[in-house]
């Protein structure tokens, strides 16, 4: 087994291991709500938490209740780490073609010359 071979193995092991994941953006939302006493009007805003994401070539959003935040933020981590997890995956495999190809052809070469 190749060195691409064998990374791409242990990569493939690692994205097996991946958890619940959601391919979104986690934002925090610092708002006024528009009520003159509140304190949101004179000094500090209220904070809310949304994940925004892409439908149909449409951006979406939803709130993510703050119980949720941490766990939330934990799928966007997930996602983000299995994204490059495949993005590995891919390369070493693109190697082994690469690999394969460059062999095949010095062989052909060399029976062509003898």
């Amino acid at each position: 087994m190749s060195r691409f071979e064998t990374l791409r193995e242990a990569k493939l092991k690692q994205l097996r291991q991946v958890g619940p994941l959601v391919a979104a953006s986690l934002c925090r939302r610092d708002v006024r709500c528009g009520n003159p006493h509140c304190r949101c009007a004179s000094g500090a805003k209220h904070t809310s938490w949304c994940l925004t994401f892409k439908r149909q070539g449409k951006t979406r959003t939803v709130h993510v209740p703050r119980d949720m935040v941490e766990e939330v933020r934990q799928w966007v981590k997930e996602h983000r780490r299995s994204k490059q997890l495949l993005a590995q995956i891919s390369e070493n495999s693109l190697q082994i073609i690469r690999r394969h190809v460059a062999a095949r052809r010095a062989a052909e070469r060399a029976s062509a010359l003898s």
